[in-house]
């Protein structure tokens, strides 16, 4: 421990704050909060028992960085965004760059049931967040079977002349073209938004007694529909595997560590019912390596804070390890404006919960460690039946998709360490090529990759492989050769006869025969994992680029309609489907449209 040092720890304060430790060249190491700085840094020196993680961090530091804060809870938040913004090499970082999931009834006068992710606006209910995409339409499903509510758009609503196939099959009541009243549609809405909030009980209760009043009146066909959605609900609450009634929103924590790996689970109940579990795993964090227990609750009051501060929090927190949560819980009550509960021993159903978010994450960290050995092993082959250098870790594949030299999209995908990493994945709009050339486009993609590595803006990579043949390959070569990375191993995969699986030929720049692999051999199913990636990822690029390219082009002709126009056009109507399905009269009401643009506007789209 140099001076310095010593000097920083007789001069630290006993009050709360946050800490940086600072290494070579002003690198941050770590940063961490404290209720009293003075007793938490100095016992990074005088303890003994820390980690290999911390034992290596302490060994870097050179000077120490305090900030005082007024609560603990400050230090919280202080500390959030220091991680977040620093990026300290020594700190666990649960990384989650996707915003959760909502599903959303919207504020229109027959409102609409959709998918919303993004910033809420206050017009709307929201409801969640869920953990999945595949959580929210599963709840789309439900309330369209049990509710009957409308998903489309509101410029298809607003210009049906007759019901849609979802009315046809018994999932909308086709308020579009009256078949139900906006007084009856409310109700079904209110209904749904109660049971979105977990209120299961009082929605039956509900519809009890309107179809009661219903048969009273002798409107027997109403009566009907509500005692089918009665019959519904019912079978659909009897197959929910968790429920609660006194708890509404909660969220079971899960921490384990096992076979070197560390996994959080979230198992997230939303109005009483289980709608699903994530689970997240730290990042640049080294397998097999084996944190303390001290770490470990370390590890998971950073996650709560990473995962929650500035998101959703429900009411309760539920933890499989127990700590302070003084600060934490008083941070999340102030961001939601309410009492937020961590409860860290929970029990009866509760203790339930937590007990399956404890086997969803060792289910998860099992299948990552499969993934894992799948990746190693097909890498291992590959290395050893191409003769690759020893160490290598990093492929990219490319590939190109377009029609007919229309919207022209390159994809370029990452095969690192043991799997692939689509976080990393990243496509190029090809704009020099318009007539189909796939050498030009693969040119194009290369030599802007290849700029990218020599400026070290991407990691460099170990192999390139070539969605292609001998011409491609010629051209990924002399890619190769002018941006002067010599170091790169390139090769092509070419497919086969009739571009059967297992018939791939690998094509070396240097080598006048081509490499075949047995069609079970490991490498090859590497390759062609990455192939099916990248050409995945390329044609998903391309669609979109084409639609968006042709739903524009319909009206960019018009004459007299410039960017302003087009862009209040599909505003107003959504899409140029929207627009063709307008009246004139419609169109006339549009900012900026007059009558005889009006006119010619209709008569193209028509």
């Amino acid at each position: 421990m140099n001076a310095s040092i010593e000097d920083t720890l007789k001069s630290l304060p006993a009050r709360p704050g946050v800490y940086r430790m600072i290494g070579a060249d002003e690198a941050v190491l770590y940063v961490g909060k404290a209720k009293n700085l003075k007793s938490r840094v100095s016992s990074y020196f005088v303890k003994s028992g820390h980690g290999a993680r911390i034992q290596m961090m302490i060994s870097q530091i050179e000077r120490i960085d305090t900030t005082v804060t007024h609560s603990e809870s400050e230090a919280l938040l202080l500390e959030n965004n220091l991680i977040k913004t620093l990026e300290p090499k020594y700190n666990v970082v649960f990384r989650d760059d996707k915003s959760y999931p909502y599903l959303c009834i919207s504020g229109d006068a027959y409102p609409q049931l959709r998918f919303f992710r993004g910033k809420p606006d206050k017009r709307h209910q929201y409801f969640g967040p869920f953990p999945s995409a595949w959580s929210v339409r599963e709840g789309i499903q439900t309330l369209q079977k049990v509710f009957q509510l409308r998903t489309c758009e509101n410029t298809v609503f607003a210009h049906r002349s007759r019901p849609c196939m979802l009315a046809q099959i018994g999932r909308c009541t086709a308020p579009c073209v009256g078949h139900i009243s906006a007084e009856d549609y409310k109700a079904d809405v209110k209904s749904a938004a109660m049971f979105m909030r977990g209120h299961q009980s009082e929605v039956m209760v509900e519809l009890q007694t309107q179809m009661e009043a219903a048969a009273s009146t002798l409107a027997f066909e109403k009566a009907a529909r509500t005692r089918d959605k009665i019959a519904r609900l019912n079978r659909l609450v009897s197959k929910q595997f968790v429920s609660s009634v006194a708890e509404r929103d909660v969220d079971v924590l899960a921490v384990i560590q096992e076979h070197g790996m560390i996994a959080v689970n979230i198992v997230m109940i939303r109005g009483g019912q289980h709608v699903g579990d994530r689970t997240f795993f730290p990042v640049k964090m080294v397998t097999s390596e084996v944190m303390t227990p001290d770490e470990l609750i370390e590890a998971l009051e950073s996650f709560i804070g990473q995962h929650y501060i500035g998101r959703e929090v429900p009411r309760t927190i539920v933890s499989t390890l127990e700590f302070d949560v003084a600060a934490l819980a008083e941070a999340l009550s102030t961001q939601v404006q309410n009492k937020v509960e961590i409860l860290c021993n929970p029990i009866g159903e509760k203790r339930v919960w937590l007990r399956m978010a404890e086997e969803n994450a060792r289910l998860a960290i099992a299948s990552r460690l499969r993934q894992s050995d799948t990746g190693n092993d097909r890498l291992r082959a590959l290395i050893e039946a191409l003769g690759l250098p020893e160490g290598t870790q990093r492929l990219e594949c490319f590939d190109i998709s377009h029609t007919m030299g229309e919207a022209t999209v390159a994809s370029c995908v990452v095969f690192d360490g043991s799997s692939m990493q689509t976080s990393q994945y990243r496509r190029m709009n090809i704009e020099s090529v318009t007539d189909g050339d796939d050498y030009m486009a693969m040119k194009e993609a290369l030599t802007r990759r290849a700029a990218r590595i020599a400026k070290d803006e991407v990691p460099r990579p170990d192999v390139w492989v070539i969605d292609g043949g001998r011409g491609q390959v010629g051209i990924a070569a002399a890619v190769l050769e002018e941006a002067g990375l010599h170091d790169i191993i390139m090769f092509g995969s070419a497919k086969g006869v009739e571009r059967k699986k297992g018939m791939e030929q690998l094509i070396f720049p240097d080598r006048e025969e081509p490499v075949r692999l047995a069609p079970d051999h490991p490498g090859l199913h590497l390759i062609q994992q990455m192939q099916d990636e990248a050409h995945r990822f390329a044609i998903q690029g391309h669609r979109a680029r084409r639609a968006k390219n042709r739903e524009g082009s319909a009206i960019d002709d018009i004459e007299g309609i410039g960017p302003k126009k087009r862009a209040e056009l599909l505003r107003t109507f959504g899409s140029v489907r929207g627009i063709a399905a307008a009246s004139v009269e419609d169109i006339k009401r549009v900012p900026g449209i007059s009558d005889e643009l009006a006119e010619r506007i209709y008569g193209v789209l028509h």
